[in-house]
């Protein structure tokens, strides 16, 4: 394959060459040529670049055809995809759901999103968002058009399997003979509204968790771990 230039056949004589982009071929012994695209309307720089590809040049990234796009954005991608691959990997989508939909895409977005920058779930709506994201991951899901509501309403789902979830992590990494570590720590809660919050004891033996003279309520978060390689 090669580029010719040859000048149109008009009858205007002051018409400026025509640029032809041409296949050699060959039909029993004879050699023909035929036209792939008209390059006419090019700028010359870039027939000039074209050229150079043809002959097997090889164009650096400061000079030619390059130089002729101008990049709007581009967004972070290699962690995302990293932990994407390693929750398919480890089958943790599948224990979730069993069915592919659009729910189980927020809560594993979810989890993607805690892992690179943990955020609310307003900010995380935010970040699969098109327009204030910082990273590939609500486009990879399509979840650009998620709001923090259907992030709630997707841990109010997982919640109704969290019995299911921990019995298939438990089937899968507890055998007989596995080590498991435990953990229990508190930390004291601010607001009303979480249920979970009473008043009582941390961990010391001490009495609730005070800020400012006021009692606060305290919550109690146990970490329940198996040995490496496969840690839950």
């Amino acid at each position: 394959m090669h580029n010719k230039n040859r000048r149109t056949k008009v009858p205007n004589r002051n018409s400026p060459p025509a640029v032809l982009l041409r296949e050699s071929y060959r039909e029993g012994d004879q050699v023909k040529k035929r036209t792939l695209a008209n390059l006419s309307k090019l700028p010359d720089d870039i027939i000039d670049n074209l050229k150079l590809a043809l002959k097997g040049a090889t164009l650096s990234m400061n000079e030619g055809i390059p130089n002729h796009f101008e990049v709007i954005r581009s967004l972070p991608h290699g962690h995302v995809m990293a932990i994407l691959e390693t929750i398919k990997k480890l089958g943790l989508d599948k224990i979730i759901s069993e069915k592919s939909s659009r729910i189980r895409n927020v809560v594993v977005a979810m989890i993607v999103a805690r892992i690179i920058n943990p955020k609310s779930k307003l900010a995380t709506a935010r970040g699969f968002n098109s327009e204030t994201c910082s990273q590939s991951l609500g486009q990879l899901l399509d979840l650009e058009k998620a709001d923090e509501d259907e992030l709630y309403n997707a841990l109010d789902w997982l919640l109704e399997k969290q019995e299911k979830i921990e019995k298939h992590l438990a089937i899968k990494h507890l055998e007989s003979g596995t080590l498991v570590l435990y953990d229990v720590t508190s930390t004291y809660l601010e607001g009303n509204g979480c249920e979970l919050g009473k008043y009582g004891y941390n961990q010391g033996n001490r009495a609730s968790f005070c800020i400012d003279g006021n009692r606060q309520k305290s919550l109690t978060v146990n970490l329940v771990t198996t040995n490496w390689p496969e840690l839950i």
